[in-house]
Order: C-alpha cells, then sequence, then structure tokens
C-alpha cells in the first residue's frame, strides 16, 4: 500500500470519527486533495481544526533550537525552574483574563516548556559529540524570550478559538492526529523535533475532571 493510499483512507477515517462525534470532520474532497504533477504528498492532507494551534506548537519548538544555539557552550542551562514558573505565573493571569480554565492552560504550557527541554537536550547532545555540527552564532536570548511571550498570548488565543473541539475527548484526538501528522510533514521535522512534537500535545484535548489537565 502507497503512501498516497494510507492518506486517503486516513482521510476516510477522520470523515467517520467526525460524523460520530457530532463535530464536522473535513470532507474527505477536501482532505485529500487530487495530487498535480510536481505537488507534495503531504500538500493533500488537511490541516484540520486543530491546525492553526499545531502550527503554534510547532513554532515554539523550533524557538528552542535558538534556545539551544544561545545557552550552548555557556553557564546558562537548560532547566530553568525560575523562568518556567514565572511563565506559567503569567500564562495563569492571562488565562483568566481570557476566560480559558487556568489550570489546562498552564498545564498546556507545561508540555511546552518540556517539549523546548526535548529539544535543547537533543541539540546539545548532538553538538556535543559532533562540534562541527555546532551554531557558530549565539542568538540573543532576550530577543528569542520576546518571541516565546508573543507566542504565549497567540497560544492562548488559539486555546480560546478550539475550546468546543478539545472539549470532546473522540473528536479532539482524531483531529490532533490529523494536524501533528500534517505538521510535522509538512514542516519536515526530523527525529528530535517530532518527539518533541509529541511532549508538547498530552494537554491539547480536555477528558474532563478526570483527564490529564485536571491531574496536573
Amino acid at each position: 500500500m502507497n503512501l498516497r493510499t494510507r492518506m486517503t483512507r486516513f482521510a476516510m477515517i477522520v470523515g467517520m470519527f467526525g460524523a460520530a462525534t457530532g463535530l464536522a470532520a473535513p470532507p474527505v474532497a477536501a482532505a485529500v486533495a487530487p495530487a498535480s504533477a510536481g505537488s507534495s504528498v503531504e500538500a493533500t492532507v488537511s490541516r484540520g481544526r486543530l491546525g492553526p494551534l499545531t502550527d503554534l506548537v510547532i513554532e515554539r519548538i523550533r524557538v528552542g533550537d535558538d534556545v539551544a544555539a544561545s545557552k550552548f557552550g555557556t553557564d546558562s542551562p537548560i532547566e530553568d525552574p525560575v523562568r518556567e514558573q514565572r511563565v506559567l505565573e503569567q500564562v495563569r493571569k492571562q488565562a483568566v483574563a481570557a476566560e480559558l480554565d487556568p489550570d489546562a492552560a498552564v498545564a498546556f504550557f507545561r508540555d511546552q516548556i518540556t517539549a523546548s527541554k526535548v529539544v535543547q537536550k537533543g541539540l546539545f547532545a548532538r553538538w556535543t559529540a559532533h562540534p562541527q555540527e555546532a551554531p557558530t552564532t549565539r542568538p540573543d536570548l532576550g530577543q528569542i524570550r520576546e518571541r516565546l511571550d508573543r507566542l504565549t498570548t497567540d497560544l492562548l488565543a488559539e486555546l480560546k478559538n478550539t475550546e468546543r473541539v478539545r472539549d470532546r475527548p473522540v473528536a479532539c484526538s482524531v483531529q490532533l492526529a490529523l494536524a501533528t501528522a500534517s505538521g510535522a510533514s509538512r514542516e519536515r521535522l526530523d527525529r528530535l523535533h517530532r518527539q518533541a512534537l509529541k511532549a508538547a500535545t498530552p494537554s491539547v484535548c480536555r477528558t474532563g475532571a478526570g483527564g490529564p489537565a485536571a491531574r496536573r
């Protein structure tokens, strides 16, 4: 079975899940477009309802590369509990202002921080083993943190926009699988960054009082 056939079957499954859960999933016709000469396979897969949120998650993961480059070879540690706590406290305040569940928002951003550390640790190990691949310039960490702050605002807004989808566990799981697969393929994420994406998304779908967001 070739990749295009597997993508087509996946889109059909998404459509069936969407119908079963009462959420309109992307139609198969939209999810799998006719492939033209020179078109990439990933372009045939719809981003789904969680596509914009996942795009921002991937963007934040990519910023982890710059964070690693700014710290590598310096005394700046990967683990920064004080900074992390400050970020999470700010997230809680912004979530309350946006009428989001603050505990769920904090859980989501804790996963984003974990994902960034996955990238940093992986790159540190790679650059230590292969010094010739280490960055030759050091990005300004202050400017990077300004980018992260802007992404925090954008991510919170997208969490608000996707509340209805994320509150329905089965539909959310399907949409999240669609969005992460599409995003990872489109952005050509390597193994390390795919691991980070997996670490960044456990708290996207809300599973109620007994779910991961409530247990954190």
